[in-house]
């Protein structure tokens, strides 16, 4: 064996024990890593060997540790990590009776509650693969998912029947929470009431997560993802000090890949995840207080709309029990992140990624308060590099096309195609650039900057820039034809209540900070921004705005 060959070999060997003591003192840290009995450390290994690292091992696995722990709060009260086993049996029985086979769509359309988690978990022991809709899909979006993935079946609320209706879904249909009288169809409740709790034999294959992509540009495409795995929880756990046996607010819906996520992470911290159908900004303070949880997961809108409530009604409320604030799913804007802690605390984390690439980055308190707008530092088992538009990678300091390398990079849309891969790792679609601290600052998708009058313009710095002014609440900004300069930005913007600036005065706000090519031509205001229930901005519903 050759010098060279020896060093390398030596380097590998190197790199992986250190990522292995990495990942146990990460994993010790968080409360994963625990002292068992030999009866427990069997079922464990049972569990996972029979399930795999997906959603079914996880669950199967978190209720031989903690069986008596409670699993999930919802509206309807509580049930234990056994009881969430023995239900998701008892479902998965109800649809293999009724013909759902390994490899089979069954589609998914539900709030945060017990159902949501009964249908994905049972869905998940069938082999099956679990296909997570959007609550605000319109009729036509709901249909065309439906019928491109090939649903076998779909599971939703009672509230979605009209849509459901209207999209022309003819397979069959399970009611996953009931508002009114359900006639004689089926619900996810009356289906566990007659199927067997016993424990069930592993399918040969393991089903996959579905996820969607936000659609803010089209018709949202499938981003499967199979079992999870420690490289994933270490990296996030790296950087976010969760803790097991904690109680976690999940606001942010658990059809999205943030609020999966934090359903997976509970299973496998053994945490108590509480839930509430619909979010509201009074209601999530209260449910934090109520159940004193110590987590609190989030997409930026949400924060949004809980710092609009009156400032007496943020001061009744001591979140002190809240040791971490987790937001992701869209850009945090303006000083957002700033105006959270001065109110709260120091506990907010900010993570950038996509439904492609998973998380790319994690903003911690310090950082935000170094440079608010940061996305953060990648974390361990994460590779985060830039390149220019011919494939390479940019020097210090410069701006180019962000590509992420981790565990959980999905395997390519369900309906054919992928993002653009470079030495291995994957396009996020953004534009970006790092910091001397070694900090990723995300400057907008890579499909919406303009150029004008010869220099390119990202609407992100813009939408920023004006997001600061004390009356501006929120802002979106898009590209339109200028004589003069070719291309110029028009921003949409939401004044807080009684706000009064002109068009005039926001012009030379962006004047005063930013490169007069950059100060928007015009200004429409709005009463709210169109979003998405991920609370991502439909720019497609503002591009031909005529007032």
């Amino acid at each position: 064996m050759t010098g060279s060959l020896v060093d390398k070999v030596a380097a590998r060997v190197a790199a992986e024990a250190k990522k292995q003591a990495t990942a146990a003192r990460v994993l010790t840290r968080a409360g994963i890593i625990q002292p068992f009995g030999p009866v427990t450390l069997v079922g464990i290994v049972k569990a996972v060997s029979t399930w795999g690292m997906g959603l079914a091992g996880g669950f199967s696995a978190v209720a031989v540790r903690f069986p008596d722990r409670d699993g999930v709060i919802d509206e309807l009260g509580s049930l234990s990590f056994r009881e969430i086993d023995e239900r998701s049996n008892a479902l998965a029985d109800a649809l293999a009776k009724r013909g759902v086979r390994a490899g089979d769509g069954v589609a998914l359309l539900a709030r945060n509650h017990r159902g949501f988690l009964d249908a994905a978990l049972a869905i998940s022991k069938l082999g099956a693969h679990v296909l997570l809709l959007n609550t605000a899909f319109a009729a036509p979006q709901l249909g065309e998912v439906c019928e491109r993935e090939q649903a076998k079946a779909i599971i939703h609320d009672q509230e979605f029947d009209g849509l459901v209706d209207a999209a022309g879904v003819s397979v069959p249909r399970i009611l996953a929470w009931v508002d009114g009288d359900p006639g004689d169809r089926d619900s996810t409740d009356a289906l566990i009431a007659h199927g067997s709790r016993a424990a069930r034999k592993a399918p040969a294959s393991e089903g996959k997560i579905v996820i969607l992509t936000s659609g803010t540009t089209g018709t949202p495409k499938g981003a499967p993802r199979g079992g999870g795995n420690f490289d994933a929880a270490v990296a996030l756990l790296e950087r976010i000090p969760l803790r097991s046996n904690w109680r976690v607010h999940v606001a942010a819906p658990l059809f999205h890949t943030w609020g999966f996520a934090h359903l997976s992470m509970s299973m496998l911290l053994g945490n108590t995840v509480v839930l509430t159908r619909k979010f509201d900004p009074e209601t999530a303070l209260k449910t934090i207080v109520e159940h004193q949880c110590q987590s609190f997961v989030v997409i930026p809108v949400m924060l949004q709309r809980i710092l609009r409530l009156p400032q007496a009604t943020l001061d009744s409320y001591d979140l002190s029990c809240v040791q971490v604030v987790a937001a992701s799913g869209s850009a945090m804007p303006g000083n957002l992140s700033i105006e959270w802690m001065d109110q709260f605390g120091d506990t907010l984390y900010n993570i950038y990624g996509s439904t492609e690439v998973a998380w790319a980055s994690v903003a911690q308190p310090a950082d935000m308060r170094a440079a608010p707008g940061t996305a953060g530092k990648p974390p361990v088992n994460t590779i985060v590099r830039l390149y220019d538009d011919q494939g390479v990678e940019v020097p210090p300091g410069g701006t180019g096309r962000i590509f992420v390398g981790n565990s959980m990079l999905f395997e390519g849309y369900t309906g054919g195609g992928h993002k653009d891969r470079i030495d291995g790792l994957m396009s996020s679609g953004d534009i970006g650039r790092f910091d001397s601290e070694g900090r990723l600052f995300v400057e907008g998708r890579d499909d919406e900057m303009i150029v004008s009058g010869g220099e390119n313009v990202f609407p992100k710095e813009v939408e920023d820039c004006l997001a600061r002014h004390e009356q501006v609440v929120e802002v979106a900004a898009l590209g339109v034809d200028d004589e003069e300069f070719g291309k110029r930005l028009r921003a949409f913007v939401v004044l807080a209540p009684g706000g009064t600036v002109t068009e005039d005065e926001l012009r030379e706000h962006v004047r005063s900070n930013l490169a007069r090519y950059k100060v928007p031509r015009d200004f429409v205001f709005l009463d709210e921004l169109p979003r998405n229930a991920t609370g991502k901005i439909l720019k497609r519903e503002l591009v031909d705005y005529e007032g």
